[in-house]
């Protein structure tokens, strides 16, 4: 599970890379949006009255306006976070948003969930899932639990799996892949 951690940093890191190069793309290919020229009509009208009226009209229009979505989070019990953006020019307007999962949160808060039930080994085995957890737990003395088991016996088991060298040492678990 801790590998997911990297996986959702580097989707985030994507996600806002590709923002970036939209805002650059449209910022590069931006005219004077603020320095919008008049739109002026000039008309004449005759009745058979002999009547003759000139008018000039003249429209100031401010420049079209993008908005970026608003992304709330209705709680602060919320294993995410949010970012949007938006750029705007004469012509095109985009606007982006999006949220990041925090897996490491969520995995705190699992686990919280399963000590709170009674479920103690559950909830430790939930955080060893964290390499720095599982090397914490190994310093410590207590090895993180396995199939049911629990210290000496635990141990064993991980050495078995590869996830402990014979020397003691944690095999993290992007090595393994």
């Amino acid at each position: 599970m801790s590998g997911l951690v990297g996986d959702e940093v580097r989707r985030a890191k994507a996600m806002y890379k590709k923002l970036g190069v939209s805002m650059l793309f449209v910022m590069t290919t931006l005219n004077n949006a603020w320095a919008v020229d008049p739109i002026v009509t000039d008309s004449t009208s005759r009745s058979y009255s002999e009547t003759s009226s000139n008018s000039t009209t003249t429209v100031k229009s401010p420049p079209p306006t993008a908005v970026a979505p608003a992304i709330t989070t209705i709680n602060n019990d919320v294993c995410a976070t949010a970012a949007s953006g938006a750029v705007q020019t004469q012509i095109l307007g985009i606007s982006m948003g999006g949220t990041t999962r925090d897996m490491n949160c969520e995995r705190i808060k699992l686990s919280k969930n399963l000590y709170d039930m009674g479920m103690k080994v559950a909830a430790v085995a939930t955080l060893c899932q964290d390499d720095r957890v599982f090397q914490a737990m190994l310093d410590a003395g207590t090895p993180c639990p396995v199939q049911g088991k629990i210290g000496e016996n635990a141990k064993e088991i991980w050495k078995k799996k590869g996830r402990i060298k014979e020397n003691d040492e944690v095999v993290l678990t992007e090595e393994k892949k």
